[in-house]
């Protein structure tokens, strides 16, 4: 199936990868035209600009963007829109905010344009294991990409949500736990490193252990297996810890739902803490986002 991808980033540039391994036609399109060119020389047709993407594309055309969450991907969306015939498919595949997906595909759909939202995650580590991925949109658009979704994920690793922004919106809530879990890992470990037996601890050797048969086993624990191998106290990093939006929005819909969500609003409040004080238990946040996704990080200053 022929796919153009916009956004040559962590993701979408192994995205790509990903899909050529699988005979699909991608051609891709960066702002930075470096990665257009390494893209090439793995099998890509690399454009130069978005009109010239649109135009290496047969209709109906799908066009997936890859970019990070707000007024990017509008601008991209409004000149794509400028560009592509009645009938082509756009899909954002960033952690846009799902009210933006309603918003967006009723705009377009009065150009005949089709919109669909796909909450993909995976990381840096998607190309190997396959990108967990969550759709929204009419459910004609979702049986017309499967071929793709099929390439992309792993194994029952994608699913049709609902309509416009159900993708997304499955992805927020996704990352809202996600923030939970990891703020419990890091408090678990702070407590460790308080304690009086803190010296005899190896911390990758625990992490090991509890992925051995417990119930809090998890591929996250797994990671900070790996964490603690190459840096076994996090000496080299600042418990400093960004979000990316989701976290709030979780919090918000929380909010807006009358549901009662302490521990995810707990764990993102500990996020805005931590761009204050430099606590164990954002360290192991820091060095997860990390791990998992390829988020930079802040190394302690000697």
């Amino acid at each position: 199936m022929q796919i153009g991808i916009i956004g040559l980033g962590r993701m979408g540039m192994n995205m790509a990868r990903r899909l050529i391994k699988d005979n699909h036609e991608v051609v891709v399109y960066n702002r930075t035209q470096e990665k257009a060119k390494i893209m090439e020389k793995e099998g890509a047709i690399g454009t130069a600009s978005l009109k010239e993407l649109v135009q290496k594309l047969n209709t109906p055309r799908v066009i997936w963007i890859m970019l990070p969450a707000g007024p990017i991907v509008d601008e991209h969306i409004k000149q794509l829109s400028g560009l592509v015939s009645n009938g082509d498919l756009i899909i954002d595949g960033g952690n846009s905010y799902y009210k933006d997906d309603i918003r967006r595909a009723s705009e377009l759909k009065s150009h005949g344009i089709h919109y669909m939202d796909a909450g993909v995650s995976g990381g840096i580590w998607g190309l190997e294991i396959g990108y967990c991925t969550m759709i929204g949109g009419e459910r004609s658009d979702f049986k017309h990409i499967e071929p793709l979704l099929k390439t992309l994920a792993p194994e029952d690793g994608y699913l049709y949500c609902g309509p416009h922004g159900a993708g997304h919106f499955v992805k927020m809530v996704h990352n809202g736990i996600e923030y939970a879990i990891m703020e419990s890992y890091g408090e678990g470990f702070e407590i460790l490193q308080a304690s009086q037996y803190r010296d005899s601890f190896n911390y990758h050797d625990i992490a090991h252990l509890w992925n051995q048969g417990s119930v809090i086993r998890s591929w996250l624990l797994e990671l900070l297996e790996s964490t603690f191998a190459k840096d076994p106290h996090l000496d080299k990093i600042r418990g400093y810890v960004e979000d990316s939006g989701e976290g709030r929005w979780t919090v918000l819909q929380a909010v807006e739902s009358g549901v009662s969500a302490p521990t995810i609003a707990h764990s993102l409040f500990k996020r805005f803490e931590s761009r204050q004080d430099d606590l164990f238990s954002n360290k192991i946040l820091a060095a997860l986002r990390n791990e998992f996704g390829g988020h930079a990080i802040k190394i302690k200053k000697n």
